[in-house]
């Protein structure tokens, strides 16, 4: 995957899709163009070493997920070195995992990953599946990540869109300056499409088109003036339209229940057993909402109730 042909092979697009992007865009020129980018300005990150290995690969998307870099990084360290292949931290309670999470949030992705460890486990010895059907078949995996592990770990040719190649597809191709909320089939097709043919080459372009969007064509500051496609980008072209859509709100935060779950979960985490209702009453201040966001952590697995009012992180 290191070694890139000077002109990689690309497929002919269909022609429904060559009518929404721009004609003067050919795929062979994003791909050389971005490729080229990725080798000189790539971040040096933990799991795009080959020494992650697919364990690596898989701990790091499950973390990456709504969560920057700079969050993840001190806790992938501590997790591979904590629990260096899947069997590793099968072997634990899910409640360790919880804990390790720490506040990286949506702690349910630490369950999912215990669960796939578990399943890597018992279906396949150990080692992360190269097949990117049994991948998809386990607990916690979708789409994504199913082809973000298959793509970048085992250097497979599949499409790979998470937000970030999303946003560069939808502005240098369609003309648009945000993708739809929710991936869509056209979505879809289109980055089928744009896929080289080589498998080496269509790996690392998958890694390429993320980079682009993680720094340079960003969702908030896109800085055209970096970027690799930017005399090939249709929305660019097109004098930057505005979007169209519905009003893109950022997440808040404060005062909802996921922060209520948060302060619940600290007080769990750094217990070392389990912790009666008084200790957890203290973390907020409204009863109704906090005995919601509590009930909401027992049933989604992250907090097991125990006899006369204790509570403690999963144990099975």
């Amino acid at each position: 995957m290191n070694i890139l042909p000077t002109r990689p092979t690309v497929p002919s697009m269909p022609m429904n899709e060559k009518n929404a992007t721009n004609p003067q865009t050919e795929p062979a020129v994003l791909h050389e163009s971005v490729i080229g980018w990725f080798g000189e300005h790539a971040r040096d990150l933990p799991w795009r070493r080959p020494e992650a290995g697919a364990w690596g690969v898989m701990v790091s998307e499950f973390m990456l997920q709504q969560t920057p870099v700079s969050r993840v990084l001190p806790v992938y360290e501590q997790w591979l070195a904590r629990w260096p292949r899947p069997a590793d931290l099968a072997a634990e309670a899910p409640g360790e995992a919880v804990r390790a999470w720490g506040r990286l949030g949506y702690p349910r992705r630490a369950l999912r990953l215990h669960g796939a460890a578990l399943a890597i486990t018992e279906r396949h010895g150990g080692d992360v599946p190269a097949d990117h059907g049994q991948l998809l078949s386990l607990p916690g995996i979708g789409e994504y990540t199913a082809a973000a592990v298959a793509s970048f770990a085992y250097g497979q040719r599949h499409a790979v869109l998470d937000t970030n190649v999303r946003r560069v597809f939808a502005r240098a191709v369609t003309g648009v300056q945000y993708p739809p909320t929710a991936t869509t089939a056209a979505e879809r097709r289109l980055a089928r499409a744009l896929l080289p043919e080589d498998e080496a080459t269509a790996a690392r372009w998958a890694a390429a088109s993320m980079e682009l969007g993680a720094l340079v064509c960003t969702a908030k500051n896109e800085t055209c003036l970096r970027c690799p496609i930017a005399a090939q980008c249709a929305w660019r072209l097109a004098g930057k339209p505005a979007h169209e859509g519905p009003a893109r709100r950022g997440q808040t935060y404060a005062g909802t229940d996921r922060q209520v779950r948060g302060r619940l979960l600290a007080v769990l985490r750094d217990a070392t057993g389990s912790v009666p209702q008084s200790a957890l009453d203290a973390v907020w201040h409204e009863p109704v909402q906090r005995a919601r966001a509590l009930d909401g952590l027992v049933a989604d697995g992250l907090v097991e109730p125990l006899e006369d009012g204790f509570y403690r992180l999963p144990q099975s």
